[in-house]
């Protein structure tokens, strides 16, 4: 069977325009010969509208009730902070280092009183040196030096460090045991350290009572003020001997929630005793002696001066 030529020629032309067309990039970057598509236009009479602020805020916690968007507000309210139900962390804790300080460098995270009872020797209390990986003390004269514990007892609340070198002279102890009631008695130490004065701080008062809160024998109530730093202080009398260490006060806040009353000037110091038992109990041998003058307290205070450190706690 023969085709006629014309119906050939037809059958050509038309496979060739089918094969241009389906060839991409052949029409100058279209998809082959079909036109560019127009851009687009936005519909007649279109208007943007504002433009809607994100909220800043942190969302609210879990299973919270949502909160209603405020009248006349683009953005909804804050959450409300509840308030801390948790203890305060201790004076000094959490603070960041000095400008300087190394991640991971000790830093100082607490602070306390020390006082020298022998060469080389600093009393404190237990609380203060406790969880201490590293503990200095600044002298009279300014200079620091690293102390290192080396007896502990929490019973008594009380510890002993070596000074790496000479801190100063010894405080003398009491000789005799006993502590009467409305003796005058002084405090000297370093409360509030980074509120109050850099320098120590003296009070003065009374022995109130020969036992201690919940009659607790080995420690003798006071009322000299004394605050937070003056942990591990001297309490001296007024010939310039020690007759205890300053351990604590009493929470006045508890007690007026509880009773509704404030107590005031109700302190507490370990028995000079105790601290001589346990010194001795560690080979340490304290200086003890009865004579001596009366002095003034501004006196006594001179003659704590150079034999009180300040401790600071390093972690």
């Amino acid at each position: 069977m023969r085709i006629a030529p014309s119906v050939v020629m037809l059958a050509a032309a038309l496979a060739a325009g089918s094969a241009s067309a389906q060839k991409p990039g052949s029409s100058g970057g279209s998809l082959g010969n079909l036109p560019s598509p127009p851009p687009p236009q936005a519909a007649p009479g279109f208007r943007p509208g504002p433009q809607v602020n994100l909220p800043r805020d942190k969302p609210p916690p879990l299973g919270a009730a949502p909160r209603p968007f405020a009248q006349g507000n683009d953005r909804p309210p804050g959450p409300v902070a509840a308030l801390p139900r948790d203890k305060p962390p201790p004076l000094g804790a959490g603070r960041p280092g000095p400008p300087g300080t190394t991640p991971g460098q000790p830093r100082q995270v607490s602070s306390g009183t020390g006082f020298i009872v022998a060469p080389r020797q600093i009393m404190t209390n237990h609380h203060v040196a406790e969880g201490c990986a590293a503990m200095r003390a600044r002298l009279n004269s300014g200079q620091e030096i690293d102390v290192t514990i080396v007896a502990v007892d929490a019973q008594r609340d009380l510890a002993l460090l070596r000074a790496e070198a000479d801190p100063g002279p010894v405080l003398i102890f009491r000789r005799a045991t006993d502590v009467r009631r409305g003796e005058n008695v002084v405090t000297y130490g370093f409360p509030l350290a980074g509120l109050l004065s850099s320098g120590p701080t003296l009070t003065t008062g009374d022995v109130s009572a020969l036992a201690g809160l919940g009659d607790n024998p080995r420690q003798i109530q006071i009322s000299a003020p004394v605050q937070q730093g003056n942990s591990g202080g001297p309490l001296l009398d007024l010939r310039g001997h020690v007759v205890g260490v300053i351990v604590s006060k009493l929470n006045a806040q508890r007690i007026a929630q509880a009773t509704g009353d404030i107590p005031q000037n109700v302190n507490f110091a370990v028995k000079h005793t105790e601290a001589v038992d346990f010194m001795r109990e560690h080979g340490v041998q304290p200086v003890l002696d009865d004579a001596g003058a009366v002095r003034t307290a501004a006196e006594v205070g001179e003659l704590a001066h150079a034999s009180t450190v300040f401790l600071r706690c390093m972690r």
